[in-house]
C-alpha cells in the first residue's frame, strides 16, 4: 500500500522510529514528490547524464576491431571489452579487472564521497533525467501531482496516470533492448527481432521480464533502490573519511535557523525547506551526513537560489569535508566566546572558513598505488598474453586404435583460441618421436578468425618402437 506525505508535513519526523525517508513508522511506503532546483550542479549533472545514457546505448553497437565495444556473451562463455575478448581460461585477467574497479570504487568515494550515486549511477541518471522529466511533463509539477494523488479518482487523473505508464512502458522497453544487447549482441538482437517469434520465443520471455523489472524500478520503486536495495549507501561510512567531500550543511553559518528579516539574531537559514522539497530521497541535509543522501547536489542548487534570493553568500549547503565542517564550527564558537570574554555581543551568523581536507592522505595515497600496480599487471598480462591459446584433449572412443601397418593411433581434440585482434592461421606438426604422422580432419594449416576459436581432430600415428612401457 502506498502512503503520501500530508500536505503539511514536509520536515521528516524526529521520531527513533523514523529509521528510513520513504517509510512510515508502521513500515507503509512515504511517496515522495522531489521538486527539481535548476542550477549550476543540475546544468552540469544533466550534460554528465546524458552523455552516460548516449555512451550506455553505444557501446553495445559500436564495433571495434569488428566486434562490439562491450559484449558479455555468457551462452559462449566470452567477455568482449574494447577489442579484446576474455574467455573462461583468463581467470587471472578477469580477476585483476575485478580488483580494478573495485578499487577505483573505494579511491573515488575516499576523495569524493558518493560522487558516482549523484552524478554517473544508472538508477540515478535515468531517473532524474528521462523518467521523472516525463512523468512532470504528463502529470504536471510536484504540488499538483501530489495535490491530484491524493484526491480521488477523476477522469483526468486517469488519463494522465494511463498516458504516463504507456510512456514508461515504451521507454521500460527500450532500455530491455539496450541491456539485452549486452549479453546476446546487437546483430544476434535484430534478427530476433525481426525473426518469427516462435523460433525466438526465450527471447521475449526475457525482454518482457526485463521491460517489467525496469517499469518497476523506475516508475514504482524509485528511490529505495539507493536507500534500501543497493549495498553501497551501507559501505559509504566505511569507504569515507573526515577528508572525503561530501554534500553537507555549514550549521556554523545556518545556525540559529528561522524566518524572517530581522536577522540579527539567526543564522544564514532562513528554514524555508527547500532543499527538503528538492531531495529525491526525502531527507533533510541539515541533520548532517545520512546513509540516505546520494550527493545528487539538488539541495546545494536549491540552497544557493534562496542565498542569492535573500542577498547572502552562497554555500550554506556545498560540497565540503567533515574536517571542514567542525572545524569551522569550533572557530565559530571559539569566535563568539572570545567576544563575550571581552564584553562584545556578535549576533547573526560567524561566516568563517574551516580547516581544508586532505586530499592525498595515507589511505588515498595507499589506494591509488594500489590501483596503479593493478593497472600495471593488467597491462603486462594483456600485452604478454600468447597470440594462440591451445588446449589438448582424447576425443571420445577407444584410448588407442592399432593400424594394420603396427603403428598406434589416437585420436586428439585441438581447441585453438585465437586472442588477437587480427585473423591468423595455425599449423599442428609433431616435433617427436621420429616417424610420427599427423592427420588433420579438415583444412590444413588451420585459419583462426579474429578473436574466435576453432575445434579440430586430429590423427596421431606413433611407431610401436616409440613406445616405452605402453607411452611415448
Amino acid at each position: 500500500m502506498t502512503a503520501f506525505v500530508p500536505a503539511d508535513d514536509l520536515r521528516i519526523l524526529d521520531s527513533p522510529e523514523e529509521v528510513l525517508s520513504t517509510l512510515t513508522r508502521d513500515g507503509r511506503r512515504r511517496w515522495l514528490y522531489p521538486v527539481e532546483s535548476s542550477g549550476r550542479y543540475l546544468r552540469r549533472r544533466r550534460v554528465v547524464g546524458w552523455a552516460l545514457i548516449a555512451l550506455f546505448v553505444a557501446l553495445p553497437v559500436v564495433r571495434i576491431g569488428g566486434r562490439p565495444a562491450v559484449l558479455l556473451d555468457i551462452a559462449a562463455r566470452e567477455f568482449t571489452l574494447f577489442g579484446t575478448v576474455f574467455t573462461p581460461t583468463d581467470t587471472f585477467l578477469l580477476l585483476l579487472l575485478g580488483v580494478i574497479a573495485l578499487v577505483s570504487v573505494i579511491l573515488v568515494t575516499a576523495l569524493w564521497g558518493r560522487v558516482w550515486c549523484g552524478w554517473g549511477c544508472p538508477q540515478t541518471v535515468y531517473l532524474e533525467f528521462v523518467f521523472r522529466p516525463v512523468e512532470r511533463m504528463i502529470e504536471g509539477p510536484e504540488h499538483i501531482r501530489k495535490r491530484r494523488d491524493e484526491g480521488p479518482l477523476t477522469t483526468e487523473k486517469a488519463i494522465r496516470k494511463v498516458a504516463k505508464w504507456a510512456v514508461f512502458l515504451l521507454l521500460a522497453v527500450a532500455l530491455a533492448h539496450v541491456f539485452v544487447a549486452y549479453i546476446a549482441g546487437w546483430d544476434r538482437l535484430v534478427r530476433w527481432m525481426t525473426g518469427d517469434p516462435r523460433e525466438h520465443w526465450g527471447y521475449f520471455v526475457l525482454m518482457g521480464a526485463t521491460a517489467g523489472l525496469v517499469a518497476f524500478d523506475f516508475g514504482v520503486f524509485r528511490e529505495q533502490m539507493c536507500t534500501i536495495a543497493c549495498p553501497y549507501a551501507r559501505l559509504q561510512s566505511v569507504i569515507t573519511d573526515a577528508d572525503s567531500d561530501i554534500v553537507a550543511y555549514d550549521p556554523s553559518r545556518g545556525e540559529p535557523r528561522g524566518r524572517g528579516k530581522d536577522r540579527t539574531a539567526l543564522g544564514d537559514c532562513v528554514d524555508c525547506l527547500a532543499c527538503v522539497r528538492t531531495c529525491p530521497t526525502g531527507i533533510d541535509i541539515r541533520d548532517g551526513l545520512q546513509m540516505e543522501c546520494v550527493a545528487c547536489t539538488q539541495c546545494i542548487d536549491a540552497c544557493d537560489a534562496i542565498m542569492d534570493h535573500t542577498g547572502q553568500p552562497r554555500g550554506l549547503i556545498r560540497y565540503a569535508s567533515e574536517r571542514e565542517i567542525e572545524s569551522a564550527a569550533l572557530l565559530a564558537g571559539q569566535i563568539r566566546a572570545d567576544a563575550a570574554a571581552s564584553g562584545e555581543r556578535i549576533t547573526g551568523p560567524v561566516r568563517v572558513a574551516g580547516q581544508e581536507a586532505r586530499r592525498w592522505r595515507p589511505r588515498t595515497v595507499l589506494y591509488g598505488l594500489l590501483l596503479v600496480v593493478l593497472c600495471g599487471a593488467f597491462a603486462w598480462q594483456l600485452a604478454t598474453r600468447e597470440a594462440v591459446k591451445v588446449t589438448v584433449g582424447r576425443s571420445v572412443g577407444a584410448p588407442f586404435v592399432e593400424m594394420p601397418d603396427g603403428r598406434i593411433a589416437n585420436r586428439l581434440v585441438f581447441r585453438l583460441q585465437n586472442q588477437r585482434p587480427d585473423a591468423t592461421t595455425a599449423e599442428i606438426a609433431a616435433s617427436a618421436p621420429e616417424g610420427t604422422e599427423l592427420r588433420v580432419i579438415g583444412r590444413s594449416p588451420v585459419v583462426l578468425p579474429a578473436s574466435g576459436h576453432v575445434r579440430v581432430e586430429v590423427f596421431v600415428l606413433v611407431p610401436r618402437a616409440a613406445l616405452v612401457g605402453g607411452e611415448t
